[in-house]
Parts: C-alpha cells; sequence; structure tokens
C-alpha cells in the first residue's frame, strides 16, 4: 500500500535527527506522524488529539519510575506516536524498565544526547508535514480526474478497481445492490463472495460499517450513493486498520466515479421504460392495452404471483419550467423508487406524472400470506426515512391484492380512494382494507344514494338545527359514542344532566323513540360517518363536531 504519510522512522532518516538514537520500539516506527507537540507538564490528557510527536526536556523523566512508566503508558494509549526526550548529558539515561514498557507496547522513544533546539527541530517536521500534505491533496486530485475519466469508458467500474488495486496493491471489491459482481484481481472472487454473504447476513449494504472482517480478510468500506439510497459498498482489502482519512478519500472519490457509471446506466434504463409506462397508464385506466405488450411488460404471471397497486400523491409544487427538466425528474424519481421496491422483494412496473407515481407491485407469496399488509410497512417506513426527504407531505394508498391483470383498475380505484379519504382527514390508513364503513359509503356515494341516506335518517335533526341553531345532531354523536350513558355524555358536552334529558327527548320526537334499538342506532351511526364525509368533500376540511 502507498504510504504518503510521514512516519516515525521518515524522521529518523531526516537531517534534523541525525544526532538522535532510537531508544526503545523500534517495532513503531510505522506510526504516523500528523504534528509535533512540546510536552513539559504532567497533567496532559486534554492536550494530546492523537498523532503527536512528543518532544520534552526531560522533566519527566527525573521523576520517580512509577509515574516514568505512567507517562508512557499514557501517552501510548492517547495515541502519540512517539517521544523524543532532550538528555543534553551523555550520562543521564532513560530507566531500563521504561525502555522495557516502550518496547512492549511498540512506542518509539527517541533520545538527544546534547541540547538542542526544539524551534529547529519543530520548524523541519512541520514543513515536511506541509510538504506531504500538499502532495497527499495533489495525489488525490490525480486520481480524482483519472477515476472520473475511467468512468467515462466501457466496462468503467472494473477499471475503476484495476486503478485502486494498482494503487494500493490490495483486493478491490464492488457490491451493487443488484447481482452482478465486480472485484479486481480475478483472486478476488472468493472475497467477493463473502464479502457479499456478509452483507446479506448483516441487514444490507447500508448496515456495513468503515471496517469488515470477513474470512478472507479485512476490508476498508465506503459506501456508493444514488439519489436518495445506497446503491452499493466498495471494498478494499487491508493488512492492518488504516490510519489516516486519506485513503478513505480517495476510496470515496473512487466510489463517486462508480455512482456515476451507475447512475448513467440506471437513466439509460428507465428511458427504456416508456413502453412500461404507456402499458401501466392503459391499465389503471381502463384503456385498451395489447396482450402481447401487456405479457412483455409485466413479470411472468404464477399461480403465487401477486399483486397491489401502490398509489404515490406528491404535494403540488411549482410546475417545472421545461418538459424536459420534467422528463429528467421522473427519470430519477423512477429510478429511487423501482430500486426501493426491487430491494424489498418487489417486481414493480411504473407509471410517472409530475405529482402522482403509481406502481403495479407484484410479489410472489403463499396464497394464505398474499392479502397481508405487512410485507408492505417496511416499503412506507423507507419512503418516508429517505435521505434526503424527496415525499416529505406525500400520501400513499394501496389497493387490495389481485392476481388477475383485468382488476388492475379496480385496485388503482381503491388506492386513489385511499388517498382521497386521508385528504379528507377520514382515515390515516395507507391500506384499503383499513378503510372500514367507508369503503361502503363509497360505493353509496358513486352510486349517488349517500345524500338519499343521510337525509332519510339525519336530515330532519339537521334541518332542526339549522332553523333553531340548536346543537341537537352534536348531541346525538356524543350519545351514541358513549353508549347511552347520560352520565359521561352530559361530562363531555359541559351540560347538566337535566338538559341532556332535555336534549334526548327532543332527539326522541325527531328520530323515534326506539332511535337507540341496536338496528336503529347503527344505521344512525352510518348516516353520521356518511354526513361528515360528504361534508368534508364540499369544505374540504373535517366537521368541527366531536
Amino acid at each position: 500500500m502507498k504510504d504518503i504519510e510521514l512516519t516515525v522512522g521518515d524522521i529518523l532518516q531526516r537531517e534534523s535527527f541525525r544526532k538522535a538514537k532510537l531508544a526503545a520500539g523500534a517495532s513503531g516506527l510505522s506510526r504516523k506522524i500528523r504534528w509535533s507537540h512540546i510536552l513539559e507538564v504532567r497533567e496532559f490528557d486534554e492536550l494530546i488529539n492523537g498523532g503527536e510527536l512528543i518532544l520534552t526536556t526531560g522533566i519527566s523523566m527525573t521523576l520517580d519510575l512509577d509515574t516514568q512508566l505512567d507517562y508512557i503508558r499514557r501517552l501510548d494509549e492517547l495515541g502519540a506516536s512517539a517521544l523524543c526526550i532532550e538528555l543534553g548529558d551523555p550520562s543521564r539515561e532513560v530507566a531500563p524498565e521504561v525502555i522495557d514498557l516502550a518496547d512492549r507496547r511498540g512506542f518509539p522513544v527517541i533520545v538527544f544526547d546534547k541540547v538542542i533546539r526544539f524551534v529547529d527541530i519543530t520548524q523541519d517536521l512541520h514543513t515536511a508535514l506541509i510538504n506531504r500534505h500538499h502532495k497527499m491533496i495533489s495525489e488525490l486530485d490525480r486520481l480524482s480526474g483519472r477515476f472520473i475519466e475511467l468512468s467515462l469508458t466501457s466496462n468503467g467500474i472494473l477499471k475503476i478497481l484495476q486503478e485502486l488495486h494498482e494503487y494500493f496493491r490490495r483486493e478491490a471489491i464492488f457490491i451493487a445492490d443488484r447481482p452482478a459482481p465486480y472485484f479486481y484481481p480475478s483472486e478476488a472472487k472468493d472475497s467477493e463472495a463473502a464479502l457479499r454473504a456478509l452483507v446479506d447476513s448483516e441487514g444490507g449494504l447500508e448496515a456495513c460499517g468503515r471496517y469488515v472482517d470477513t474470512s478472507a480478510g479485512r476490508y476498508a468500506s465506503v459506501p456508493v450513493r444514488g439519489p436518495g439510497q445506497v446503491w452499493g459498498r466498495l471494498f478494499l482489502g487491508m493488512d492492518e486498520l488504516l490510519q489516516d482519512d486519506f485513503y478513505f478519500l480517495i476510496l470515496d472519490r473512487a466510489g463517486l466515479a462508480i455512482s456515476q457509471v451507475l447512475l448513467r446506466n440506471r437513466t439509460v434504463e428507465e428511458r427504456k421504460q416508456n413502453l412500461e409506462d404507456k402499458v401501466v397508464r392503459d391499465l389503471i385506466t381502463g384503456r385498451r392495452a395489447d396482450p402481447d405488450t401487456v405479457r412483455t411488460v409485466l413479470p411472468a404471471r404464477g399461480r403465487n404471483m401477486y399483486y397491489r397497486v401502490f398509489s404515490i400523491r406528491m404535494p403540488e409544487n411549482p410546475p417545472f419550467p421545461s418538459q424536459d427538466l420534467l422528463e429528467e425528474e421522473l427519470v430519477q424519481r423512477a429510478l429511487l423508487i423501482r430500486s426501493l421496491f426491487q430491494r424489498h422483494g418487489f417486481f414493480p412496473a411504473i407509471t410517472s406524472g409530475e405529482n402522482e407515481m403509481v406502481v403495479i407491485a407484484f410479489f410472489i407469496s403463499e396464497e394464505q400470506q398474499s392479502r397481508s399488509a405487512s410485507r408492505f410497512q417496511p416499503l412506507i417506513r423507507d419512503f418516508r426515512n429517505l435521505q434526503p426527504q424527496q415525499f416529505e407531505g406525500s400520501r400513499f394508498g394501496i389497493g387490495k391484492t389481485y392476481q388477475d391483470i383485468s382488476d388492475i383498475r379496480k385496485a388503482y380505484r381503491e388506492s386513489e380512494d385511499v388517498i382521497r379519504l386521508q385528504d379528507e382527514g377520514i382515515t390515516e390508513s395507507e391500506f384499503y382494507e383499513g378503510l372500514g364503513i367507508h369503503r361502503l359509503l363509497l360505493l353509496l356515494k358513486r352510486s349517488g344514494e349517500l345524500e338519499t341516506y343521510v337525509d332519510d335518517y339525519l336530515g330532519a335533526l339537521l334541518e332542526h338545527d339549522a332553523r333553531h341553531d340548536s346543537r341537537l345532531f352534536e348531541t346525538l354523536v356524543v350519545y351514541l359514542e358513549c353508549g347511552g350513558v347520560k352520565k359521561e355524555a352530559s361530562e363531555r358536552l359541559f351540560i347538566v344532566r337535566q338538559t341532556l334529558y332535555h336534549r334526548i327527548g327532543k332527539l326522541e320526537a325527531l328520530l323515534g323513540n326506539n332511535f337507540m334499538d341496536p338496528a336503529n342506532r347503527l344505521a344512525l351511526e352510518v348516516a353520521i360517518q356518511a354526513y361528515r364525509m360528504l361534508e368534508r368533500n364540499e369544505t374540504e376540511k373535517p366537521l368541527a363536531v366531536h
């Protein structure tokens, strides 16, 4: 692996350290140095960030032995790179116990027998560090340009992995959200399989950490992101933890170039989906679609293949300034949604509009599980957790489960009914099965019978309230919700019991003495829900009743 950082071994070769000698910790010469720090105090825990070369006149070495050992131990644990001690007198020595501890920990201890000017050493080291930093920036810029150049060629992902391998002399592997394998060199095939198995077993691409260990070895890892999600993960073989973020910056640049390749390829794929968009649009609107074309676009039908229609209604936004920008936005949305559905085991067919998307989500399931909503719950959760929140404020409606393609229009209407009732504040459910009695009310509404039903059961009561500015409808609603318990109803209405008795008498006069009989009560409760539905349709806001 290429080494650009300054190490303890490097500084011992510099002119400013010509008179120094390594007293202990030879196994730690590969430690990286990020800065130098002059330290002449005993309490320094808050002063060390890690990677410092510590310079001292040796005052701490004149203390008792236990303090000296604790000094070395704390420096090492805080991540200091090495300790340089100015003894100033050849007769002075570092205690053998200190040397032994430093050797065991691999913590380099460098001594100067003669008095030195720390300012000369720090100036030399800082110059070297700045030069190395400049070299790192130049190297990063060169590699970034190279990765972008390779991303524009055929087999760009494989060539980027090859470039990483040639630079680091380590295996380079890319695990995508699709099964296509990418690795270099060819001997890394088994490593790719081990990494893919690890990714699948630990919760997917987003769950991987910065480092992963497999039977094939240890790897550094960075995510490769597409619009709003992780499309893959780039892995680099390694012998030890990377001590500097520079290497991760290189991997990030390589990952960015790979994401450009994926974005370009998937955009081309989505632009080829115009036929799918048209077929889905024809199916949900009831227009005739060519059977052969439908079979070509939709997944093969089988005994265990089912589908639901999943509608997405986005908030109204300012119109796009051009058709080209709108088309580009629709392609990006379709890319994101298709990948999201595929990740959850669906076979999606999509049609897109400026403020609406409809997905026919096919899935394989046993018959007894096919109608369960649990399969869609994680999908909805992922929609809401997308970063950036592209679908913030959107509403989701999901129709019932079907198998026959001829039912797609009905399933689409069900998904739209769900969204419509969400807009009206009647339901919070995303599933048609969760609408309850409102499914029947929707059928009555479409038949034109809903208004008649409300008038038959509540007409006289509503007319009385309008004529006398009374609140008998509110009283009826609360009384029914309390199950006819007068004490609870009067408390909720903030009226005394006698006033409630008076109102109940008027309700009996208008609705009949037996309005609380089970059958009559059920009819009234349905009529109340129907009235609320009609009121919300007219005012676009909930009715102000309990």
